[in-house]
């Protein structure tokens, strides 16, 4: 996704996508695999279009981004089977041997991003790989990470979105602010002390916005304030 790609409504509105709250990976899995399918149809039928016109290289790239999507839902596929617990998993992770899930916490790993309570897809295909006989399971291995942590545990793609949408608001609510500095009114850009029109607002003036968007927002740091059912 583009860093100024802007949501749209039909973006957001996941509700048909999922049962629950939260879309589980196999609901992903099936969903992935309808998408191949109906790809795979729109190729079959360009080979017929109603107007007679060549459409040989939109049949390729539409059979070619099936083939895209059927891997990634064969993974998403394995990955649901493994956090199900059907697939055993190896304790430690690496040559290094480092452990993951409840094994993880208050741990200082240093490499690979920190600690690994929370493992990644190619992690938990690794350990899955790795598995001898001393294996684990997903759900035995995470049973003790406390639930406070797996609620407040945000995904990179959620983070970045979210601070996206926070830069978003701090810049609507920049112009909405009078600036102190070189006195625009709301509404108006900031002003250089020569009276030119600047895109960069003065520090002041984005400070109170900022305070007033993550106020509003709930929004410190990298983290929401508040972790739901914590």
């Amino acid at each position: 996704m583009q860093q100024d790609h802007q949501e749209t409504p039909a973006e957001t509105d996941t509700a048909q996508l999922r049962a629950g709250d939260r879309i589980t990976l196999d609901e992903l899995a099936v969903h992935l695999s309808a998408v191949d399918v109906r790809l795979r149809q729109l190729a079959r039928a360009a080979e017929d279009p109603d107007t007679p016109v060549e459409l040989e290289p939109t049949i390729d790239s539409l059979r070619q981004l099936a083939g895209q999507v059927q891997e990634l839902g064969d993974r998403m596929g394995h990955l649901a089977r493994i956090v199900e617990g059907d697939v055993p998993l190896a304790p430690q992770l690496g040559v290094q041997r480092d452990p993951w899930g409840a094994a993880a916490l208050d741990t200082d790993r240093e490499d690979f991003g920190g600690p690994a309570v929370i493992p990644t897809q190619w992690q938990l295909i690794r350990l899955a790989q790795d598995a001898g006989d001393d294996a684990t399971t997903y759900p035995a291995a995470m049973a003790d990470v406390p639930r406070s942590v797996l609620l407040s545990w945000e995904s990179k793609a959620a983070g970045a979105r979210r601070r996206r949408e926070r830069d978003a608001e701090v810049r609507a609510e920049t112009l909405r602010i009078p600036c102190e500095r070189c006195q625009a009114a709301s509404g108006e850009q900031c002003r250089t002390s020569s009276g030119w029109t600047a895109e960069q607002a003065h520090t002041g003036r984005r400070r109170e916005a900022e305070a007033r968007v993550d106020a509003r927002l709930g929004y410190v740091g990298d983290n929401p304030v508040a972790v739901a059912e914590a």
